[in-house]
């Protein structure tokens, strides 16, 4: 590795396991000082005691406005300052179909998603205004915020929502020194959709749907790993505002051609495991 992040500080939240582990990993290698922020305690704390650099474990709910100021005042206790900020942590929600989905269903997962990187983001700009100094965040969106589907529509909503978050603080840092930007990822195989292993269009059809995109595979939390990487770096630096896709190419698919596939799928069953019930639920626990 090739030391782009000694000397700097980065948080991380969502950072017990899948894509947030394997930032704090890779900003670790490159010699960030990384604080690991999980809603799970135990495994920001495994996580924080494996990497190679110093590093501090926070629990925290990232939806909650005091348990970020908190990681923050943690963050700042123990370094001194914060430079980078990688806001990961997310849910998918439920697989309710959209007539029966309920309000908290639908808030539970905007508060975390939306809410929580709305704190995440006023939380750095804080920071750096504290600290009189330019920086860099990126948020994790994902292509369920590039396109749309007929499931998981709170999660759907929440990564549209990913968008302007980035274009706003974008616009709003860029004058300051301060980037903003957002990796979008396609299908990766994490713990997230562990919950939703045998339900169609969770985890266990993962690697059938990745199938289908240009690169025939799913993607690797190391992957993404080192594009969100490559974007709070110094190689980016002239890189703000932007979703950057990192799927396999899926987002560039034409599906009504035959090269994406076009007819190549039983549309009954598709429709029969969208409508007919009874429809599963997701965990929605971050």
């Amino acid at each position: 590795m090739t030391g782009r992040f000694d000397g700097l500080v980065a948080v991380v939240t969502g950072a017990g396991s899948g894509l947030g582990r394997a930032s704090a990993q890779r900003l670790s290698a490159e010699g960030a000082s990384v604080i690991v922020v999980d809603i799970d305690g135990d495994a920001a704390a495994t996580v924080a005691g494996s990497l190679p650099a110093p590093a501090l474990a926070v629990t925290a709910d990232v939806s909650d406005e005091a348990a970020v100021d908190a990681y923050v005042a943690a963050a700042v206790e123990r370094f001194g300052r914060i430079d980078l900020h990688h806001l990961n942590a997310g849910v998918f929600g439920t697989f309710t179909a959209l007539p029966d989905v309920s309000v908290d269903e639908f808030d539970q997962v905007l508060g975390v998603n939306v809410r929580g990187q709305f704190l995440g983001l006023r939380a750095a700009f804080r920071r750096y205004r504290e600290q009189a100094s330019g920086g860099a965040v990126v948020l994790t969106g994902s292509i369920a915020g590039l396109t749309g589907s007929a499931d998981l529509i709170a999660y759907q909503v929440s990564k549209h929502a990913t968008a302007g978050l980035v274009r706003g603080a974008a616009m709003y840092g860029g004058p300051l020194g301060v980037r903003v930007n957002a990796v979008a990822p396609g299908i990766v195989p994490t713990d997230l959709f562990a919950a939703a292993a045998t339900t169609t269009g969770g985890k266990n059809d993962m690697a059938h749907r990745a199938s289908t995109t240009p690169l025939r595979r799913p993607g690797t939390p190391e992957e993404i790993a080192g594009v969100s990487t490559f974007l709070l770096s110094d190689d980016a630096a002239y890189v703000t505002g932007q979703l950057v896709s990192a799927d396999g190419g899926a987002t560039i698919v034409n599906t009504v051609r035959p090269s994406g596939g076009a007819g190549a799928w039983d549309t009954a069953a598709v429709d029969s495991s969208l409508y007919d019930p009874p429809h599963q639920t997701g965990d929605t626990s971050a």
